[in-house]
């Protein structure tokens, strides 16, 4: 199960195909993902802090809101009913969206995208060729914390295709860009159908997914 990701290394990073998603091609949601890239070395790690006292390692998030993408910073283990449940929560398998109760409610109707130019497996670092941007597919549940709201989350993962699979079984679900609106639309009542399409529209770019250098790309730096 994918446990690290991250945006980092690889030419479009520093110039207009870092933001080429919306909204971050917006000045404002560029600013925060610039500033949050410059504090955690743009990695996305599983939260395990105390959300009243501690705001590390709350990851992007792009959401639908009111007909309008937001960027937002969120808790990457989703919540259940207002708690941290016992059970892991951080993967979420496509097979089961409809099926387990803890999946079936934020996938009616809250789902979201994670911004990515890699993502690690059993060690192994993935990108894109040239580490171009993509976003992963996600599940997300909203809670009040001292009157605050708190955004957690789970990334959707599917069946590992191509080279994803010298890893693992399984991959984070890779959603292309024509797929982006539907997944993101609130009035798209998420059920088995919506999850057919996903990972099918998912097949094209996840067989392009590669173990990092294996097709000649070079990791580079930020700033």
């Amino acid at each position: 199960m994918c446990a690290s990701y991250g945006l980092g290394g690889g030419p479009y990073l520093g110039d207009a195909g870092m933001f080429d998603l919306r909204p971050l091609d917006e000045k404002t949601s560029r600013a925060a993902l610039l500033q949050w890239i410059e504090e955690f070395s743009g990695k996305s790690k599983i939260t395990r802090h105390d959300p009243k006292t501690d705001t590390t390692n709350f990851n992007p998030i792009i959401r639908q809101v009111d007909e309008a993408r937001q960027l937002d910073f969120a808790w990457w283990f989703l919540w259940i009913g207002g708690q941290i449940p016992k059970f892991v929560t951080f993967n979420a398998r496509d097979d089961k969206l409809t099926k387990v109760s803890s999946w079936v409610k934020p996938f009616q109707y809250r789902r979201a995208l994670l911004p990515a130019t890699w993502y690690v497996e059993k060690g192994k670092t993935f990108e894109l060729n040239g580490g171009e941007l993509f976003a992963m597919a996600a599940i997300y549940n909203v809670d009040v914390i001292d009157g605050a709201p708190m955004i957690s989350y789970s990334m959707v993962t599917r069946d590992a295709v191509g080279e994803a699979l010298t890893a693992n079984d399984r991959m984070p679900l890779i959603l292309p860009k024509s797929m982006h609106d539907e997944w993101l639309n609130p009035d798209r009542v998420g059920d088995d159908e919506l999850v057919e399409a996903a990972v099918s529209s998912a097949d094209e770019i996840s067989e392009m997914v590669a173990i990092q250098g294996s097709k000649g790309t070079m990791q580079a730096s930020l700033f």
